[in-house]
């Protein structure tokens, strides 16, 4: 019987041996078969790419994954110590395969203790970097040993690292530094135990336990990392304590922290797509524009109250949905919560359910919850749809999905979304660097970059380039011209007569050119172009960067009948502003890689006579004409309202009012405002560019010059003051005063002696034969 127990003790010996050695073998082939582990050692992550300001606001991140590097230095311990406590306690302890972790997890299959899982970080580093999903032998075997294979070669540290900024946390979050900016939209640098415990709650399933969707779930787990983190001596009872009665504010929408510049990230991103393909979302690289964030922020808000200031004027066009409101609450809340789902809110112009509605008083409820009461005042833009006369669709009952918003007292007040659409761009004319750029209300709502894509007819605010060409015909701001009817009659037009009209449909008689500019007198600026030649006006105007081919050579070019964009009015304006150089708008000074490593970098050419494409002495005159114009013409509001001297500009209203426009700027900024309906149609018949678009630009203005301290123009060479006004000096030896003012004789093709009541003569067989044209096409 010995004898065979100890053949028998042999033979499983033997076989144990055996099987020893097939498993060293095994492993010892598969270990040679891991992948190396340069994934991990050179640690590469998809990151997205960043848009910033140039003082380091972020405005755009366009990836998959969102992920923000952070070192293991920069981490704070309150999120490693939550993350440990929850995922792996004992890390620093173990050697990558946790033993006593593999005893409990098998005890809590028996039911024996609460469970927890095996899997160490280290395991899940292995995992999440190199291996698939799927759950057999083999991956587990592989697991393993790319577990020792890390531990070997990587300090506890790094291989934390690699999991803090790795692991997947939902929200399109991928590491808890970008958790953090997804679900409480701060740093990971300053989060609280509490907000740890809710990211650290997210690993095991970032659905489940995801704050935004499922609060309940959330708050259940972070509970139990809270108690976790007190068990293994991480935070005091105390602590542990304030930490479950703190309340956390969990971001449902959009980062209201963020800079509103959604169009600029939407151009760089196609500036970068096209240098760097599809590695433009996953490199890390972080791009840095010329942008100043609080500019830009002051911008978009200017825009949108220009706007919504418009939209209280209009019309109430009713509720954008009804709903019926069922008589149980809790139904009643889940009702009200899908509709308003489907109606988020835009900005500051907030979504609610009408619960009650009379013409005194209406009550409303937010998704938040927040009970909204409208009185007196805030009730007049929707008047309306009070009425018990009310057509069905406008009228406001309970069930109605309406919008409301803060008054600047504090008060609630019913408003509608608008349907008109605006623009707003501000460059530095010294450079040409974008300062402020919105294309339009609201990005999300419609992404048309207005500023770069619409193409408008600029009105009024073209004038100042038929007076430049005029000043190189032998005008000057004393010239008088005459602000009389005018009349084209169907042998000229070949079709319809043609009897333009100045904007308040009156004529005062001969004046001097600075005072029909000042006053935006359409019949002078046509006569001016009559004497200029439309087709000279037509070459002058390339000069500025406009398309000629956007701008017929007819005499409709004298009152804006061309087309424009808001960008290329702000370079053309910037002509005026900086002297005479042409310069073009550039954006993005530099672009790094995720380590900080400049991969380009731009700066625009100083200002040369190479650029220069107007004169100076042009410049500065048409300066001081455009200076009058916003000092006592149709924007004198500008200068009255922002108290300095140096600024200049014009507005635009074209014909009907169909398009909005002010362009204007101080020597050290440009920019314009124009509004208008995508689908051109009338804003109404008050509503002019000095209504509209000025105060916008004030607003701006306002902001953005604030310490910038007020700056003269330096008269160029080539220009003498004769009785307060600046002539070039070739035509300033004849200058007479007159009971007008400075008076010279104006060319022949416009008299200053046609009575007002007096229509022009035909212009030139040329001339005509344009005109018949236009009006044939």
């Amino acid at each position: 019987m010995l004898r065979v127990l100890g053949k028998a003790a042999l033979a499983l010996a033997g076989l144990a041996l055996a099987g020893l050695l097939l498993v060293v073998f095994v492993f010892a082939i598969v270990y040679a078969q891991l992948p190396p582990i340069d994934a991990v050692t050179d640690y590469r992550p998809k990151i997205p790419l960043r848009v910033w300001t140039a003082d380091g606001a972020l405005i755009g991140e366009f990836g998959e994954e969102r992920r923000n590097l952070t070192p293991i230095a920069e981490i704070p311990q309150v999120m490693k110590d939550a993350v440990l406590s929850i995922e792996d306690a004992r890390f620093y302890k173990h050697g990558g395969v946790d033993y006593l972790g593999v005893i409990r997890a098998g005890l809590a299959n028996l039911g024996r203790i609460k469970s927890q899982g095996a899997s160490t970080i280290t395991m899940q580093v292995a995992r999440n970097v190199y291996l698939s999903s799927e759950k057999t032998y083999t991956r587990k075997i592989y697991e393993i040993l790319l577990t020792f294979k890390l531990e070997h070669l990587l300090t506890k540290d790094q291989i934390l690292e690699i999991y803090m900024n790795q692991i997947f946390l939902g929200n399109r979050a991928y590491g808890f530094a970008a958790a953090s900016e997804a679900y409480f939209g701060k740093p990971l640098k300053s989060i609280s135990i509490a907000e740890a415990a809710m990211l650290a709650g997210l690993p095991k399933a970032p659905s489940a336990y995801n704050p935004i969707s499922n609060p309940t779930r959330a708050r259940s787990r972070q509970l139990y990392i809270i108690e976790r983190m007190e068990e293994n001596g991480f935070i005091t009872p105390a602590q542990a304590e304030a930490a479950k009665k703190e309340e956390l504010k969990i971001r449902t929408g959009a980062n209201a922290s963020r800079v509103h510049a959604e169009s600029v990230a939407e151009m760089v991103r196609q500036l970068v797509f096209s240098q760097y393909g599809d590695e433009t979302y996953t490199r890390g690289l972080n791009v840095y524009t010329t942008l100043k964030a609080n500019d830009q922020e002051v911008a978009y808000r200017a825009l949108r109250k220009g706007i919504m200031d418009y939209e209280r004027r209009q019309i109430y066009r009713g509720p954008e949905q009804f709903i019926t409101l069922p008589v149980d609450p809790k139904e009643r809340d889940d009702a009200i919560d899908d509709a308003l789902a489907d109606h988020p809110d835009n900005g500051d112009v907030l979504a609610a359910v009408v619960l009650e509605a009379n013409p005194k008083k209406i009550v409303a409820v937010r998704q938040n919850g927040e009970r909204v009461e409208i009185t007196g005042e805030g009730l007049r833009p929707a008047q309306s749809g009070l009425s018990e006369k009310a057509a069905p669709k406008i009228k406001i009952i309970p069930g109605a999905v309406v919008r409301v918003t803060r008054t600047p007292k504090d008060n609630w007040e019913i408003t509608q979304l608008p349907e008109v659409e605006g623009a707003f761009v501000a460059l530095d004319p010294r450079d040409g660097a974008i300062r402020s750029l919105v294309g339009g209300f609201d990005f999300n709502k419609n992404k048309f970059n207005h500023v770069t894509q619409a193409w408008r007819q600029p009105g009024s605010s073209f004038k100042p380039f038929i007076y430049s060409a005029a000043l190189e015909k032998g005008f000057t701001p004393a010239t008088i011209v005459n602000d009389a009817p005018l009349f084209f009659d169907a042998g000229v037009t070949g079709g319809q007569p043609w009897e333009p009209k100045n904007y308040d449909g009156k004529f005062e008689g001969p004046m001097p050119l600075h005072t029909a500019l000042a006053k935006s007198k359409n019949m002078v600026s046509i006569r001016v172009l009559q004497s200029v030649g439309a087709q000279n006006a037509q070459d002058w105007i390339r000069r500025f960067g406009f398309d000629a081919d956007k701008h017929p050579p007819y005499l409709t070019m004298a009152l804006g009948a061309g087309s424009v964009t808001p960008m290329q009015l702000a370079i053309a304006y910037s002509v005026f502003a900086n002297g005479g150089y042409l310069v073009n708008p550039w954006l993005i000074t530099r672009i790094t890689d995720q380590k900080g490593k400049v991969l380009i970098e731009s700066q625009p050419p100083l200002l040369n006579e190479t650029m220069r494409v107007i004169d100076a002495r042009n410049a500065f005159i048409m300066d001081r004409l455009l200076q009058e114009v916003a000092r006592s013409g149709t924007a004198a509001r500008a200068q009255a309202t922002l108290k300095r001297p140096d600024l200049y500009g014009k507005t635009g209203t074209t014909n009907d009012s169909i398009d909005n426009w002010f362009a204007g700027f101080q020597p050290t900024l440009t920019a314009v405002v124009w509004m208008g309906y995508d689908t051109p149609r009338s804003l109404g018949e008050s509503e002019t560019g000095g209504r509209l678009s000025l105060p916008v630009w004030i607003t701006y203005m306002e902001s953005a010059l604030k310490g910038v301290p007020v700056m003269e123009l330096t008269p160029p060479e080539g220009v003498v003051n004769v009785g307060g006004e600046w002539f070039f000096d070739e035509y300033a030896r004849g200058a007479g005063v007159s009971s007008l003012g400075l008076e010279e004789r104006m060319p022949e093709a416009v008299p200053s002696g046609t009575p007002p009541t007096a229509a022009q003569p035909l212009p030139p067989s040329e001339e005509r034969r344009r005109i018949l044209d236009l009006f044939r096409n």
